[in-house]
C-alpha cells in the first residue's frame, strides 16, 4: 500500500483499568476526535497472564478477569464511533521470555489491530524503579543495560509484536543510562530492522526526569540507518495528552531523514508520508 498523507494517529494510550491512568476509554476517544485524529489506538497494559493470582500487581495492570471485557468494550466503541474516528484494538504487552508462549496464546484469541511489546523488567526489577541504580558500579551498569537490550532483541524476534515500546525508557528516572557504553544498542536496532518491527516515538519521556522523548534523537538517527520503521504513541495516562507533540515528532523525523511513519490496522502495516 502506497504511503498516505495527512493521517493523524496515536497508538499508545491507557485508561483507568490499569490502575495508574485516569479516565475511561471513551474519554480518550473523545479527546482524539477533538484533536482531529483519524485513528486512535487503545493499548492498555496486559494482565500478568502467567499468574495464578487474578490481580498480581494492582495499580500496574488490569486483572486477568478484566481482559475479555476490555477487548469487548474497545470493539463496541469501535462500532459506536465508526463515523467519527477509527478506533483500533491494541495492547501494551509485557515481554517475559519465560512466559512468552503463554502470552502469545492469549493474544491470538482476539482481533488485535496491533500489539506493543515492552520490556518493563530487567533482572526482575522494574525499569522505572527510582532506586535501582543506587550503589551500582560501572561494570554492573553495563551488564544491566546490555540485559535490557538483549530482552528487546528477543522481543523483536518473538513474532508477537508489531511495535516495540519506548526502547530507551530505562533512562526515565536515570538520565545517565543513555551514556553507559555498549555496542548492544546498535546491534539491537539492526535486529529490529531485520525483523520488520516498528519502534515508537513515545512522548511520555517528557514526564520523567530525563525529559524529551523515547528514544533519543541519537537513537532515532541510528534507527533510520538500520531501516527501522517508526510509529507514534503519546503513552497517555490522561486524556488531555492524546497526540502530545505529534506534529513536532513528524518534523523531527523528517529532519533526521525518515520518509514515513507507520501504523497498523488488523496487523497490517500502513504508511504515512512525512
Amino acid at each position: 500500500m502506497a504511503p498516505q498523507e495527512q493521517v493523524k494517529f496515536d497508538l499508545h494510550t491507557h485508561h483507568d483499568r490499569c490502575g495508574h491512568a485516569e479516565g475511561t476509554i471513551s474519554d480518550y476517544i473523545e479527546s482524539a476526535i477533538d484533536k482531529g485524529l483519524h485513528y486512535i489506538g487503545i493499548s492498555d497494559h496486559s494482565p500478568h497472564f502467567y499468574s495464578e493470582d487474578d490481580h498480581l500487581f494492582p495499580g500496574i495492570t488490569m486483572p486477568i478477569s478484566e481482559f475479555q471485557s476490555y477487548v469487548q468494550e474497545v470493539l463496541e466503541l469501535k462500532e459506536k464511533y465508526r463515523d467519527k474516528i477509527h478506533v483500533l484494538l491494541g495492547m501494551e504487552s509485557d515481554f517475559f521470555p519465560e512466559h512468552h508462549k503463554f502470552y502469545a496464546e492469549q493474544i491470538e484469541k482476539y482481533p488485535f489491530d496491533y500489539v506493543i511489546g515492552s520490556v518493563h523488567y530487567v533482572n526482575e526489577i522494574n525499569i522505572f524503579q527510582k532506586d535501582r541504580w543506587e550503589g551500582v558500579n560501572e561494570e554492573e551498569q553495563i551488564r544491566t543495560k546490555e540485559e535490557y537490550y538483549r530482552l528487546i532483541q528477543a522481543s523483536a524476534r518473538s513474532g508477537s509484536f508489531q511495535i516495540l515500546g519506548h526502547i530507551d525508557a530505562m533512562k526515565g528516572y536515570y538520565p545517565e543510562f543513555s551514556v553507559i557504553p555498549t555496542n548492544l544498542v546498535d546491534e539491537t536496532l539492526q535486529v529490529i530492522g531485520e525483523n520488520n518491527v516498528a519502534i515508537e516515538v513515545n512522548t511520555s519521556g517528557k514526564m520523567k526526569y530525563c525529559g524529551g522523548w523515547y528514544p533519543s534523537d541519537e537513537l532515532l538517527e541510528r534507527a533510520n540507518f538500520y531501516g527501522v520503521d517508526i510509529t507514534f504513541g503519546s503513552d497517555s495516562h490522561v486524556a488531555t495528552r492524546i497526540a502530545d507533540d505529534f506534529d513536532e515528532v513528524k518534523k523531527k523525523l523528517k529532519q533526521i531523514g525518515f520518509k514515513e511513519m507507520v501504523y497498523f490496522v488488523e496487523r497490517e502495516r500502513r504508511a504515512v508520508r512525512l
